[in-house]
């Protein structure tokens, strides 16, 4: 038993790691490539408009793995009637919310991009990078769905594909659309939009051969049901849409503080930031299915398996990322730096190597959340999300600041991510002890 929960494990694990990876490839391509296409200005509008991307992946993720985790514990329950009504009403949430970013894609990007900061300079590139982004909220929300449903129908390979084809995708059309093609900025957020559409016609045979054992039912949209999967989901959500939070309120201090190399600079840290937290992210949701599974059928020995592995997989990773950082901090910065603004790489070195201590208490904090949203308890999942997406770090970011200027600002999310931690750790404890009486 336990050499077959380790080989389950080691299947999901291995494939979401790798698939998120992937997946958050979409914005670091796109640092890459506009960083060498259009300099610091277009580095600095890249990293203005990036927390929509958070919002619009992190509605995604909300709907798809809250859905996925109910329909993974009914179809456990050999309940598949309620499966499809899930699987049904994740789609009219999906619809309705990529509605609503599209008329504000429409009406509102450039109200938006001068609300975020975007100075006259980079305030062109910053809207357009905006509107186009938003307009393919529709196929980013349905992509993210189909992904969840299918990693929960047993075909995890294919997700990961689909995940991986995707952001390859992404990263070729990306040097295409802003080198060859000279398409600047759009080129670069055009690249982005298309690499979902890509992800889901990867996805499509899995309907095509009728593998799916989930389909769309007859049914009309239950409120009853919305809640019960967006609150399952709520801490996906937070987990992406804080990383935005985060990017908004840290650009408006480093303005302040170190102008536009500095956010230039945050930029190549926020956008690192988001292939380490995929990588966490894809631990948590690799166990997410087998959780849920055991879960339902009360097992909990091989829950607590699941749980050893995943957190033992998150140090490993957590000491090789932050190795790789801490002695390779002038490197990295220097991939993004094309222009070698001296300040640029003077302020980003610094920042990587305080920033990025937070790795194990990030890593734990996701892995939690998602073992409680899992087994059914979302409440301190819950409490977890929002005291790291906005409660601790927000406040912390302005004290640390004040204290000690740009380094208070990089050692705001390591701070906040160990207090969080000593939550997360309360909680499950109080877990284990309700369910040892």
């Amino acid at each position: 038993m336990q050499s077959n929960c380790f080989r389950d494990f080691a299947k999901y694990a291995s494939l979401n790691v790798m698939g998120m990876i992937g997946l958050s490839c979409y914005i670091l391509a796109d640092t890459f490539f506009v960083s060498k296409g259009l300099g610091t200005n277009g580095l600095a509008a890249l990293n203005l408009a990036i927390p929509i991307y958070s919002f619009i992946h992190g509605s995604g993720l909300m709907i798809g793995m809250g859905g996925g985790t109910k329909y993974s514990i009914q179809k456990s329950r050999q309940d598949h009637a309620a499966a499809n009504r899930t699987f049904t009403n994740a789609l009219y949430l999906a619809a309705a919310f990529a509605a609503m970013f599209v008329l504000i894609g429409l009406f509102l990007s450039g109200s938006i991009a001068s609300l975020f900061g975007a100075d006259g300079n980079v305030f062109a590139m910053s809207k357009t990078y905006l509107q186009v982004i938003l307009l393919f909220a529709p196929a980013f929300l349905l992509n993210n769905v189909l992904l969840c449903f299918v990693r929960n129908d047993g075909a995890p390979q294919l997700s990961m594909a689909a995940m991986i084809g995707g952001s390859l995708s992404n990263i070729v059309l990306d040097w295409v659309f802003i080198f060859p093609c000279q398409m600047g900025i759009f080129g670069a957020v055009f690249a982005t939009g298309l690499a979902p559409v890509i992800s889901i016609l990867i996805l499509s045979p899995h309907f095509i051969r009728k593998n799916n054992q989930f389909h769309i039912t007859a049914c009309r949209p239950d409120g009853r049901l919305f809640r019960g999967i967006l609150s399952s989901g709520v801490p996906s959500l937070v987990t992406e849409v804080s990383s935005g939070v985060v990017i908004i309120v840290f650009n408006a201090i480093i303005l302040r503080l170190e102008g536009n190399a500095g956010v230039a600079a945050y930029g190549v840290i926020a956008n690192l930031s988001l292939v380490v937290v995929a990588i966490y992210t894809g631990i948590a949701q690799g166990i997410q299915p087998i959780v849920s599974r055991s879960h339902g059928m009360q097992d909990h020995r091989t829950i607590n398996a699941t749980l050893r592995y995943a957190l033992a997989a998150m140090l490993l990773f957590s000491a090789a990322i932050y190795a790789g950082v801490f002695f390779g901090a002038p490197q990295i910065t220097g991939i993004f730096n094309s222009e070698q603004d001296a300040t640029l790489q003077r302020i980003a070195t610094q920042g990587l190597r305080l920033y990025f201590t937070a790795c194990p208490f990030a890593g734990f904090n996701i892995i939690i959340s998602m073992y409680f949203t899992s087994t059914e308890h979302p409440q301190p999942a819950h409490i977890i999300s929002i005291l790291r997406g906005f409660l601790v770090i927000i406040p912390m970011a302005f004290l640390l600041s004040r204290l000690w200027n740009i380094r208070g600002v990089w050692c705001a999310f390591p701070a906040t991510e160990l207090l969080v931690a000593g939550v997360g750790l309360f909680y499950f404890l109080l877990k284990n002890r309700q369910l040892q009486k």
